[in-house]
């Protein structure tokens, strides 16, 4: 411990000599720590940010969406159709007993009026049971109930941009704005979801009762008609075989034949968000993988820099192993200068790394999260590449032969 001591402050003496060259050899060290923090904190807040997206649209989800529709010629997307129904929903909740819940829903883009301010968003005729499937709280008032649904009460719930939009400071609840030129009571506003992970805006909503949706704002040819069911699977483990069930018995129930195409699309959106978080998940580690390679460039600088200060130093480890110093203590001595050097440009990359996050994050709105692991693992690794860039100008100094070092001029 005394002989570390020793070589420790012969390395810092050693070190503060050359101030400008310790420093400039330590930059490559600074901006290696500095790029792989940052890179991580980035790629870990973009993980973050997908993972409460999918969090946000609710659990062990599928989607139900109605069928295409082919005229003159040209095929036209799924949903263009309203082949499902309301008993479609129905059938599915109480004859697969792997489903929790289920709502069924139409949709359309509506112009909404409120005094003198207009707003156009989306706007869902639904179930209770959706907002229950996508973990969706209120902010404050009350939900639409089963009441509200018979009677097709002309009631809605709105998201927070709406909010912001149509009524600025004023309390939405008990107020009457118009849908369609229909008047609507609003009953309730619901907690900020933030986007989704397609990037749309989920608070940009208003939901309505299915049954007020069918008759006063988006008129079906066919009564009962929805064009989206949205089912919430009990188990992730059994979403598979729920996802098959489902197109068996909706293909019994439209008296689809053997061979012919489904009139319908069963969508896993637990499998799609999960592809999402993988994909960032993979971004996060390449991002940091491409800045390491910083972290290496800067080893190698180490490296030369040591080299140089081998040679000049030649006499000087002459001296010393004429006066007694042994290979081992001059193997530690320029060790503990390479270490040193690559662990106070590590110390000087976090502070840097952080701050600069800070003001990336700032301008661009991007979402960063700091990890204490990251911010370790990257200390440790600048404190390795210090020893393994050193050891080979610490070895060739301990190897000297004294005789000729001391001749060395």
């Amino acid at each position: 411990m005394t002989t570390f001591f020793a070589s420790f402050r012969i390395a810092l003496r050693a070190l503060m000599v050359n101030k400008m060259r310790s420093g400039l050899t330590m930059l490559g060290i600074i901006i290696g720590v500095g790029a792989v923090i940052a890179m991580i904190a980035v790629g870990s807040g973009a993980k973050k940010r997908i993972a409460d997206q999918i969090a946000s649209m609710g659990s062990n989800i599928l989607i139900v969406l109605s069928g295409s529709s082919t005229s003159g010629g040209l095929r036209h997307g799924t949903g263009t159709v309203p082949t499902l129904t309301v008993d479609d929903s129905k059938a599915i909740l109480s004859e697969i007993p792997g489903v929790r819940l289920v709502a069924p829903s139409i949709s359309g883009v509506a112009q909404v009026i409120y005094g003198n301010q207009n707003w156009s968003t989306i706007v869902y005729g639904t179930t209770p049971e959706l907002l229950e499937i996508r973990e969706w709280s209120l902010y404050s008032g009350r939900l639409f109930t089963q009441q509200d649904l018979d009677g097709a009460n002309k009631v809605c719930l709105l998201g927070k941009t709406v909010v912001e939009n149509l009524f600025g400071g004023i309390d939405p609840i008990g107020q009457t704005l118009r849908i369609k030129k229909v008047p609507f009571t609003v009953i309730g506003v619901l907690n900020p979801k933030g986007q989704s992970t397609f990037g749309t805006d989920q608070d940009d909503t208003i939901f309505v009762p299915l049954t007020t949706a069918q008759r006063r704002l988006f008129g079906q040819q066919f009564p009962g008609m929805v064009r989206v069911i949205t089912v919430q699977v009990r188990e992730f483990e059994g979403m598979k075989t729920v996802e098959e069930q489902i197109t068996e018995l909706l293909r019994q129930r439209h008296r689809i034949p053997p061979g012919q195409e489904n009139d319908f699309t069963v969508r896993n959106f637990t499998e799609v968000a999960t592809s999402a978080e993988e994909s960032a998940r993979v971004m996060s580690l390449l991002l940091g993988a491409i800045a390491s390679i910083s972290l290496i460039v800067g080893g190698i600088g180490i490296m030369n820099i040591m080299l140089v200060s081998v040679t000049e130093r030649t006499r000087e480890i002459g001296i010393r192993i004429a006066v007694g110093a042994k290979s081992k203590d001059i193997l530690l001595q320029f060790l503990v200068e390479s270490l040193l050097l690559s662990l106070v440009g590590g110390t000087v990359g976090i502070g840097t790394g952080m701050a600069g996050t800070f003001i990336l994050s700032h301008f661009t709105q991007w979402p960063v999260l700091f990890s204490i692991e990251a911010i370790g693992l990257a200390f440790l690794f600048a404190g390795s590449v210090g020893v393994f860039f050193g050891f080979y100008p610490a070895r060739k100094a301990s190897l000297l032969n004294p005789i000729e070092a001391l001749r060395y001029e």
